[in-house]
């Protein structure tokens, strides 16, 4: 097993800070040998996303510690390893590609995920003009191959403006767009999954950039019909 699913799954058997005082150097060993994996996801990603050569991949690596004050889990740390690639930065409110190793519960995901109302009513907008652009795209054999579908926390009736029977109400609801597929442990382990995930982060591209293209074009004007 690649050494730091080793301490991934040490730790969420003994998640305390005791046991992890008892063991920064492994932690601090294990984020390391991540960071080296995160360096070259980076590059493959800049491949195809050329403003990522401004980030480092700490820049892209989200902290093990967990906010627990509004969580019924008090465990202080997360039990992953974590990178979110995103032209403005893992903290913005931008579509980018995520990569989540965990033993037994890896997995990558491209979209965004809980966008504030501003951006979220920008984005229903584009799907109100252009919902059977995204519909090819998460059906077109290049994403759907590999995920199944748009994913993400929905609205249980229709949003506010949009009539109950819009053909692309099923999109509207949604308050996420995510995709998403597993990586098995094996994957990981062999250090495969980044050949993976670099794949399936460029068959995602058309999916972020209409994203990017509802945020941007609605704020600029150009998407006003």
């Amino acid at each position: 097993m690649r050494p730091y699913l080793k301490f991934l799954q040490a730790l969420s058997e003994h998640n305390s800070k005791e046991w992890m005082d008892d063991n920064k150097k492994w932690y601090l060993d294990s984020r390391a040998e991540f960071i080296e994996d995160v360096a070259v996801m980076l590059k493959g990603v800049e491949a195809f996303e050329p403003a990522m050569a401004a980030f480092q991949p700490k820049d892209c690596i989200f902290r093990i510690n967990r906010d627990a004050r509004f969580s019924k889990n008090k465990n202080p740390y997360k039990n992953n390893f974590s990178a979110y690639f995103s032209t403005k930065g893992k903290k913005a409110e931008w579509p980018g590609y995520y990569c989540h190793v965990e033993p037994g519960s890896s997995f990558m995901a491209g979209g965004i995920w809980m966008p504030n109302s501003e951006v979220l009513k920008k984005i229903r907008r584009e799907i109100d003009y252009s919902g059977a652009e995204l519909n090819d795209i998460l059906n077109s054999k290049g994403v759907a191959d590999v995920f199944s579908g748009l994913e993400g926390e929905k609205l249980k009736t229709s949003p506010r403006d949009y009539d109950a029977d819009h053909e692309y109400i099923d999109f509207l609801r949604h308050k996420s767009f995510i995709v998403s597929t597993l990586i098995p442990d094996q994957d990981i382990d062999s250090g495969r999954f980044i050949t993976v995930a670099m794949d399936g982060f460029q068959r995602i591209k058309p999916f972020q950039d209409f994203l990017i293209k509802a945020i941007e074009d609605v704020e600029d004007g150009s998407g006003i019909l």
